[in-house]
């Protein structure tokens, strides 16, 4: 499920002119959608996640994943802007959610020393998303219309659903009866809100080059057009290696300490950050470059999800459900702060200096990673 969440939020990198040009918007509008979607994903999760817990597990996914079709329905017959700004928004609403409540399938489908590697691997189809997805996406908006990759994912998401009612647990998953409020308790403990933040920058990071990923490696990095898609496999690559490897980095410690743990990856994402606008004037830095900003994308992933649960399951017995969404929540809210400074930088300056401003927000991740080991037992 996992991947086609990813490859319905990600796939407008990919086709990002293409959507442009058929509605006749700038680049930039079109970049907005991901920041757009990503602001109504972070408030949507979590309040999804905890009225998710107080129902039946089974059946409240398979509704979920129902809208989930719908919404890219709404997209691929969007007759205008405005029209795919709502619909993007109709999937961002059960996106979140719906990455949570594949998380409670651990504990009946995997060893709990397995933990890390089951997180890991419905992160890293996030990253397939990347490898396959997006790039198949963008191939098929430039050979048949940027609506035939929505309506992909329609078909590819009915067929998975189909194997999700015959193979998952029709049973199982524990209903809350804690109050819906009452789980938000949840907020006022600092190492989950440090969590948050580390995320959130992390994210941020990232997102502030890669909404425009495509439109740099065109006119950045001078990538033929026809070599676009390629050069999203090799990025999304990548990116898949980070997910997986992150849930190693998830194994050195219980709670807070694998993320505590891993303030040198933010330093030398902000090395790297620092070093993009060189790929202007020195094109051929921008493959290496990329490629290891992709191998650093997801690296806290895995990490900051088991501080997540960790934390809830010994400090605040209940809101497993709603801690499960955490990570989903604060990367998102970092997307989108990513991609909406990134679209003012790109709008004010242009795509070379879209790096410098990323940098800042791993800056702030070095300071927050640095406030958390003080939580490490």
């Amino acid at each position: 499920m996992s991947f086609m969440l990813g490859m319905s939020e990600f796939i407008v990198v990919g086709i990002l002119p293409d959507i442009a040009k058929g509605l006749s918007v700038s680049e930039v509008a079109v970049g907005n959608l991901v920041s757009i979607f990503a602001f109504v994903y972070a408030p949507a999760t979590p309040i999804g996640s905890a009225l998710s817990g107080r129902f039946p597990r089974f059946p409240t996914h398979m509704a979920l994943v129902v809208v989930f079709i719908l919404g890219n329905v709404l997209c691929a017959i969007a007759p205008n802007f405005a029209f795919l700004v709502v619909a993007r928004m109709v999937i961002a609403v059960v996106s979140g959610t719906l990455v949570a409540m594949s998380m409670t399938y651990s504990g009946e489908v995997t060893d709990p020393q397995h933990r890390t590697k089951f997180i890991a691997w419905v992160f890293s189809g996030f990253s397939l998303a990347s490898v396959a997805g997006v790039p198949v996406g963008t191939w098929l908006a430039g050979v048949c219309g940027w609506r035939w990759t929505f309506w992909l994912i329609v078909t590819l998401s009915v067929v998975l659903m189909i194997l999700m009612i015959a193979v998952l647990p029709h049973s199982g998953g524990q209903v809350h009866r804690i109050g819906f409020l009452a789980q938000f308790k949840l907020f006022f403990d600092p190492r989950i809100d440090l969590g948050i933040a580390a995320v959130l920058c992390g994210a941020a990071a990232s997102y502030v080059f890669y909404t425009y990923l495509t439109p740099i490696m065109r006119d950045e990095i001078h990538l033929p057009q026809q070599y676009l898609s390629a050069g999203l496999v090799v990025f999304g690559l990548a990116s898949l290696w980070s997910n997986l490897y992150g849930g190693k980095l998830a194994d050195r410690g219980r709670g807070v300490e694998p993320l505590a743990r891993i303030r040198p990856i933010y330093l030398t994402q902000l090395v790297c950050l620092c070093a993009l606008p060189l790929v202007h004037f020195l094109p051929w830095l921008g493959v290496p470059l990329l490629i290891a900003l992709g191998m650093l994308m997801y690296l806290q992933n895995a990490s900051s999800q088991v501080l997540y649960m960790d934390v809830a399951e010994s400090s605040h017995p209940g809101c497993l459900n709603l801690a499960s969404s955490l990570e989903s929540m604060s990367f998102n809210i970092g997307i989108a702060l990513g991609s909406a400074v990134g679209g003012l930088a790109n709008s004010a300056l242009g795509l070379t200096w879209l790096g410098p401003f990323g940098a800042v927000f791993a800056l702030l991740a070095v300071v927050v990673t640095s406030l958390l080991r003080r939580y490490i037992k």
